[in-house]
């Protein structure tokens, strides 16, 4: 036992000495001072968003944007077969801001993910030498977009991504949302990604900014039109490609309610979990012993051993929560008081990966957006 509590401890420190170091290295962009110069005479930018059934959210989000400081900017909508009151929102705001162009689609090209086929299609009709992928439900602060090609010109990358803060409805969704970006941030260790050196890539949904070249270069989403986890392999195309990409923290500048509930999370979750293992049940299984291990055992025991072991997994704890408060805390508004739930949080999300799992092997697939997609095709 001593030498499993010694092994643990020893991995939860190099956990937070990688974090530690690591999320120093991200920009807060809040703190860039904008160029000025970008109100008038910035590089048009096309902002492409695939909206279906957002009725709720999605005027409030294209408002946000509207506000820009930045000027020079042009809106594809892509109405993805919505079957809400999304199409004639759209259609309203679309006669009240002249830069903005909507595409109604009522159904998708074989082969292809709808959202990937609604982000195409919107590139299809754009004009920017930037393009902006967002989703329907994202709200900006005025200067985002300023600030983000003010940075983006600065170290003239190929592909920026921003961090949102990311929000939810109630106690145990927010303490879900917390756990599962401090499990994303040692997993993927997304600061190294602004390392040309690393492989390490990352791509974020609520806001991928990329040039027209670059974005053509690696095959456009054609390339990854059967990808759940689109926006990660948008990230991972470039840095395959060997582009400057950079992850920036926006907790001040983008907000979005990730999932207003935590039934609905465990639900969103099933598209995307077995692809992010790359279909394998070994990694499933890798998974799920590895957070057993690491993130609950030592909890456990503190009530089941003691002397030495009792104190090297009490100092793993101390680790998980420093190591917890430099990715988490940093990538989303008050995560440190959830950390009281932490064990608890870490079996609910051993949960989501059996069940979406077991349900992507039942039926064969995944369902996403009301469309069937089968394991052949997305393993294609």
């Amino acid at each position: 036992m001593l030498f499993v509590a010694v092994l643990t401890c020893l991995f939860w420190f190099v956990v937070w000495l990688d974090a530690s170091t690591g999320m120093k290295k991200l920009t807060n962009m809040e703190e860039v001072v904008e160029d000025k110069s970008l109100f008038q005479n910035g590089p048009l930018v096309s902002i492409i968003v695939a909206a279906r059934n957002e009725e709720e959210r999605i005027e409030e989000s294209l408002l946000s944007q509207f506000s820009q400081s930045y000027s020079s900017i042009e809106w594809i909508v892509v109405n993805d077969r919505s079957t809400d009151a999304t199409g004639a929102i759209i259609d309203r705001l679309a006669r009240k801001e002249p830069r903005m162009t909507v595409i109604h689609l009522d159904s998708i090209e074989k082969g292809w993910l709808g959202k990937n086929h609604a982000l195409y299609q919107g590139f299809s009709v754009s004009n920017g030498e930037y393009l902006l992928f967002t989703d329907a439900d994202i709200i900006f602060e005025k200067s985002t977009v300023t600030k983000a090609v003010t940075y983006f010109q600065q170290y003239k990358l190929a592909h920026l991504t921003l961090a949102p803060n990311l929000k939810g409805k109630g106690f145990w969704t927010n303490a879900f949302i917390s756990f599962f970006l401090f499990g994303f941030s040692y997993f993927k260790r997304p600061w190294k990604s602004n390392d040309e050196k690393s492989k390490a890539a990352i791509g974020i949904g609520a806001f991928n900014l990329i040039t027209r070249e670059a974005y053509e270069e690696v095959g456009t989403h054609q390339n990854i039109r059967m990808r759940p986890d689109d926006d990660l392999m948008l990230g991972l195309q470039i840095k395959k490609a060997g582009k400057r990409q950079h992850l920036a923290l926006a907790q001040k500048l983008l907000e979005v309610e990730w999932y207003p509930s935590l039934r609905s999370a465990l639900k969103g979750l099933e598209k995307n979990t077995f692809a992010g293992l790359f279909y394998s049940y070994s990694m499933v299984l890798f998974a799920i012993c590895g957070l057993f291990i690491s993130q609950i055992w030592p909890f456990l025991a503190l009530f089941i051993t003691r002397g030495m072991p009792q104190a090297m997994f009490l100092i793993s704890i101390l680790l998980i929560f420093l190591s917890y408060h430099q990715s988490a805390n940093k990538m989303t508004k008050g995560a440190n008081r959830y950390f009281i739930v932490f064990p608890i949080t870490a079996l609910i999300f051993i949960f989501s990966i059996f069940r979406a799992t077991l349900l992507t092997a039942v039926r064969g697939g995944i369902i996403w957006r009301g469309t069937f997609y089968s394991l052949k095709e997305l393993k294609k």
